[in-house]
């Protein structure tokens, strides 16, 4: 019993640690939170939706820098996403992008 119990603990820790292991940037939470999350759609798509409508692109990274600065629906119909999110800056946007091309 005592080992079952010690099994599932390090499974639960296993399967915690990768839901915790794509956490969203502190700039993503503070510029992006508001309408994005990760794995669930809100006010925008989840970014893990993004990385898939863009995943094997060669240009996806840029792609998505281009749409986060000039704003818009890309295709979603989920509303209008303003010019640059909440006021992120160009730097911020590369890292975001470069963080939701990487997700899986």
């Amino acid at each position: 019993m005592k080992s079952f119990v010690t099994g599932l603990i390090v499974v639960g820790s296993l399967v915690a640690g990768n839901v915790f292991a794509a956490d969203m940037p502190p700039e993503g939470k503070a510029k992006c939170g508001g309408c994005h999350t990760i794995a669930n759609k809100m006010v925008g798509p989840a970014w893990k939706d993004v990385a898939a409508k863009y995943a094997g692109k060669a240009d996806a990274q840029k792609t998505l820098v281009a749409n986060i600065t000039k704003g818009g629906s890309f295709g979603w119909k989920m509303g209008v996403m303003p010019a640059k999110g909440i006021g992120a800056t160009d730097a911020e946007i590369q890292s975001l992008a470069k963080f939701i091309v990487g997700l899986k």
